[in-house]
């Protein structure tokens, strides 16, 4: 199916399991904010902007509270389906492009937020798709980093996506590089550098 439809569609069976109250790592969000957040980005244009722009953000809160506020199973059923036709996230290349990192991260976001959490089995075109995500949204997503940073996964693959001196180099399994990248802590990564260039890296904004 792709990535980004694989993962709408295990996070909305998640969803289904914990209902609207169950934590997420989202600051703030529960399960009902966050699906909330899905619909209005694939809903409604004129709240998007809020997303990314805190001037704008109130109006963005105000239309994804409503949202949220809709019956529990309406929710997760339209996050399921995903955008109308004429959205263009409806064409299965767009929504590679802009939906694979959201739904990959955010479905991490609710799996690791429950009690016991373990990562997912490894699966080769996920974790292929990661690490490509990983080492593209890191250039950005580490920008603020004070430090370089490479990103390495145990079976040797190693991108330098952040320049600079010292080096701290990333090392784990690509989704747990891309959730680290996404700025997510509950992480399964391992450091290597010297120890104050990783509490530098460590204390760095990471997100866009």
């Amino acid at each position: 199916m792709g990535l980004a439809k694989d993962e709408r569609q295990a996070l909305s069976d998640l969803f289904e399991q914990l209902g609207p109250d169950a934590p997420t790592l989202c600051e703030g969000w529960q399960t009902r904010d966050l699906a909330a957040h899905l619909v209005v980005r694939e809903h409604r244009p004129d709240a998007m902007p809020g997303i990314l722009v805190p001037a704008l953000a109130g109006h963005t809160q105000r239309v994804q509270d409503g949202v949220a506020a809709r019956p529990w199973d309406d929710l997760v059923a339209q996050v399921r389906r995903g955008p109308s036709r004429f959205w263009p996230t409806s064409i299965g290349p767009v929504d590679e492009v802009a939906n694979s990192a959201e739904f990959l991260v955010h479905h991490e976001d609710v799996r690791r937020a429950q009690p016991d959490w373990t990562p997912r089995p490894a699966d080769p075109s996920r974790d292929g798709a990661a690490w490509r995500l990983a080492t593209r949204m890191a250039k950005l997503n580490l920008r603020k980093s004070p430090v370089g940073v490479v990103l390495r996964t145990p079976d040797g693959q190693s991108a330098s996506v952040k320049s600079g001196a010292p080096v701290v180099t990333v090392v784990g399994e690509p989704v747990e590089l891309l959730l680290f990248v996404f700025g997510r802590d509950a992480v399964r990564v391992e450091f290597e550098g010297d120890e104050a260039a990783v509490a530098q890296l460590k204390g760095a904004k990471r997100g866009l």
